[in-house]
């Protein structure tokens, strides 16, 4: 039963962390990264689809990006969608690739991004010390029930918080790499 309760934190702190990374990854670092794109979408015949399920997205240097739809009628539509979504880019058409020329962020812009990881760091964390609530909840509960002694509680409790203290170690680890890169002119 504790083994059991311990098993569920960790994976729902790993999946903490493991969101937490992804929506850093998300986040523009004045380097070009396909995965700068990945939230745009594209309305492709009537339906709202990805970028990536409608074109080929490659990094042609440091600061451009090349998107090259699978049909050339879609060319307009993906360039359209990547003006209209709020990552602040100005794609250039030459054919059939779009060349999308990230621009250099300033050093206000990278302070706020800073401050915006921060903040997102602090809900991954939030939500790692709910689930080592809802853990040591469920352990209580057990006790309460005479399923576990106190020994078995307080033990299950400590191994809960190394848990707690794992996760929270990742998240500062992701967030530190994140600052270093937001930082790099």
């Amino acid at each position: 039963m504790i083994d059991d309760i311990l098993k569920d934190a960790k994976i729902r702190m790993g999946k903490s962390v493991d969101s937490l990374e992804n929506d850093l990854s998300r986040m523009r670092t004045g380097r070009a990264h396909p995965s700068l794109l990945e939230s745009v979408k594209v309305d492709y015949y009537g339906a709202e689809s990805p970028l990536s399920q409608v074109a080929n997205i490659n990094t042609e240097d440091a600061r451009m990006l090349t998107v090259t739809p699978w049909e050339q009628s879609m060319v307009a539509a993906v360039e359209k969608a990547i003006i209209n979504s709020d990552l602040g880019l100005n794609p250039n058409t030459a054919g059939t690739v779009i060349r999308v020329p990230v621009p250099p962020m300033t050093e206000e812009r990278r302070r706020d991004m800073v401050k915006l990881v921060k903040g997102e760091a602090e809900n991954a964390r939030v939500a790692v010390r709910n689930i080592r609530r809802d853990a040591n909840g469920d352990l209580k509960e057990l006790e309460k029930e005479k399923e576990i002694s106190k020994d078995d509680l307080r033990k299950g409790e400590e191994s809960v918080q190394k848990l707690t203290d794992v996760a929270i170690k990742q998240i500062d680890e992701v967030v530190g790499k994140k600052e270093t890169d937001l930082m790099e002119v």
